[in-house]
């Protein structure tokens, strides 16, 4: 797990391709986004409860636990349904997609430039950052 930089936002990618990982990864930090990263859907859940990143970026095809239904069950929560959610897969799940509520969708292989105009297209729509909010708040209820 990655610190935010400083930008103060931080996307939480949550694949199992290592490469797709390492892509994804290069991507956001050039863009001037903190990493958090999990390579299984469990994981993924778990990080975006604690963490509270600005944006995810979910893999359909996840060890532990889909993600599509790690998407269900974060749009279903009241403390991480706000969480902006880019789904990306290489297999047609067009219905399944719409119906887990998650903000965009990017087909494998992705196309670079169309990524990361969806990517801060959905950053746009929250200037504050979360992940920085969250760290804050922490501090003054711990102090």
């Amino acid at each position: 797990m990655a610190s935010p930089n400083r930008s103060g936002k931080c996307i939480l990618i949550v694949e199992d391709n290592r490469l797709n990982m390492k892509l994804f990864s290069a991507m956001v930090a050039a863009q001037g986004y903190g990493v958090l990263q999990a390579d299984d859907g469990l994981r993924g859940l778990d990080l975006a409860r604690q963490e509270h990143p600005d944006l995810i970026i979910m893999d359909v095809d996840l060890p532990g636990i889909s993600g599509l239904e790690a998407t269900r069950l974060l749009k279903a929560a009241a403390d991480t349904r706000d969480i902006p959610i880019i789904i990306t897969t290489a297999y047609e799940y067009d219905d399944e997609m719409r119906a887990s509520g998650c903000d965009g969708y990017m087909s494998k292989p992705i196309g670079v430039a169309d990524f990361v105009e969806l990517i801060d297209s959905l950053m746009a729509r929250n200037p504050q950052p979360r992940f920085v909010l969250r760290m804050i708040e922490d501090s003054i209820s711990a102090g």
